[in-house]
């Protein structure tokens, strides 16, 4: 969750210490152009699971608390494909994609639909996502620790901790029992803990587990044995918790004699994002997007190029890397092509088999575009080979102007990073500036240079192209 592109050792980092991703990354292939199809984590998610870019179902923005269910229960799903395929299901974390079918959510009834109306088998996790509440824990379709006597109140505050960057304390509480059941600081444990039980109780048969941990999200709240051991403060403190958990999961592997036949699959939702953790991280020399220009939220590269790792002992090849353009929603043709599952006519619509890209090394492009939903509608963006296209001005992402704001974000942010683009000065949009972005990545990565009045001819195709893949 918020996991950057440059917030791993084997993508470049120096203030963390991640070995054991980089040991995986070490026996398998690393990704160097993968893509969240939205810069924002339940969009992101949705693709996801779906196959399906998230802008088809108008979903751009965040799930919170009140929020009905946002996938359809009659689609196809990835967990759908492995149960469909003989494997046991499981989705285990963050789940942020909201519950039932009536607004808002009744967190007193049975939260049904949810994941299991899905295709999973067994879901255990956090219902939207550690800043945000309800701060509890559910099980299946049920709030672990809920007592009818002592029902949830929309509008009480919520007895739980309140961390840095926690918000809307206020928006829901009563609870108690449920409520005390979760503890910030232990929360990676117990996710951690779960999947390895879970895996250990389905070893016998083929599974499929999606473990979607709430590092590096904010708060950043480590188990107290990481507090203080990175050089990126409590920002990199969560990343080393992170790793740890990573560690714990692989050697369970080796442990249980699954290691050589298990894909594992790395990857995040969208890009680090600037909050106050971010902040003081950067200060200390940390680049959580490495490079790139933007942050989470962001159509700039920062907010949906995303780490991408793929260990598969004998399948891929051990310390490769692949520059292929993948997009997260690739993840469920990949999976029906793994196990021979024939998808129908509308399934997984985006959704393109990478599975070549995996386990050979093809010579063409796979995919030769993406879609990219930044948080703000009027930046939808599409990469095309070698160009990215960007419909509007600044990155379309968060809107805080000043050091310090929890949303700190966009053009302004140059005021911290001092990045370089030839549309920025002092943290503003130059008078002037061209009111739609073209940069060439294959020569300007970091897109610092907007060539779009060079090149007025292709943005005008990428536009044209982008009106028809969205407006089928």
């Amino acid at each position: 969750d918020d996991l950057g592109y440059g917030d791993l050792g084997c993508y470049g980092a120096t203030k963390v210490r991640t070995p054991n991703v980089d040991r995986l990354a070490a026996q398998g292939r690393l990704f160097t152009d993968a893509h969240a199809a939205s810069a924002v984590s339940s969009p992101s998610r949705y693709g996801l699971i779906t196959g399906e870019y998230p802008l088809r179902q108008d979903l751009w923005h965040p799930v919170f608390l009140r929020d009905t269910l946002r996938i359809d229960t009659a689609k196809m799903t990835i967990a759908r494909v492995m149960k469909k395929s003989g494997y046991a299901t499981a989705c285990i974390g963050k789940w942020h994609l909201g519950f039932q079918k009536t607004y808002p959510v009744d967190w007193n009834k049975e939260l049904k639909p949810g994941p299991l109306e899905l295709g999973f088998d067994y879901y255990f996790g956090i219902p939207v996502v550690n800043s945000h509440p309800p701060f509890v824990f559910i099980e299946n379709h049920h709030v672990v620790g809920f007592e009818s006597e002592d029902p949830f109140v929309y509008g009480e505050n919520a007895t739980t901790q309140p961390f840095e960057e926690k918000f809307a304390l206020g928006a829901i509480g009563g609870a108690k029992k449920a409520h005390a059941l979760f503890k910030d600081r232990e929360v990676g444990t117990s996710l951690k803990n779960k999947a390895i039980e879970w895996v250990k109780a389905n070893k016998d048969k083929p599974f499929f587990l999606y473990w979607a941990t709430t590092n590096i999200h904010h708060p950043f709240t480590p188990a107290e044995q990481f507090v203080g051991t990175s050089e990126a403060g409590r920002y990199g403190d969560f990343i080393h918790e992170l790793d740890w958990m990573i560690g714990e999961f692989l050697d369970m592997l080796d442990e249980q004699k699954l290691t050589d036949n298990t894909l594992v699959i790395l990857t995040s939702d969208n890009g680090g994002m600037l909050n106050l953790g971010g902040q003081d991280a950067w200060r200390s020399g940390h680049r959580m997007n490495g490079k790139l220009l933007g942050f989470k939220f962001d159509a700039w590269e920062g907010g949906h190029r995303i780490p991408f790792i793929a260990r598969w002992p004998g399948k891929i090849l051990a310390g490769s890397t692949s520059g292929k353009l993948l997009c997260n929603v690739d993840l469920l043709s990949t999976m029906a092509a793994l196990t021979g599952l024939m998808l129908k006519h509308g399934e997984g619509p985006d959704s393109y088999n990478m599975l070549p890209a995996f386990t050979d090394e093809p010579e063409m492009q796979i995919r030769d575009h993406i879609i990219i939903a930044p948080y703000d509608k009027k930046h939808l963006s599409i990469r095309k080979g070698k160009w990215m296209y960007i419909p509007a001005r600044d990155g379309g992402g968060f809107d805080g102007i000043n050091i310090g704001d929890h949303h700190f974000g966009g053009a302004a942010a140059f005021k911290l990073t001092n990045r370089i683009n030839s549309d920025i000065d002092d943290g503003k949009i130059k008078e002037g500036a061209p009111p739609a972005q073209l940069y060439n990545l294959e020569t300007d990565p970091y897109e610092t240079v907007n060539v779009i009045r060079q090149y007025p001819e292709i943005a005008k195709t990428l536009h044209l192209l982008l009106q028809e893949k969205t407006n089928p």
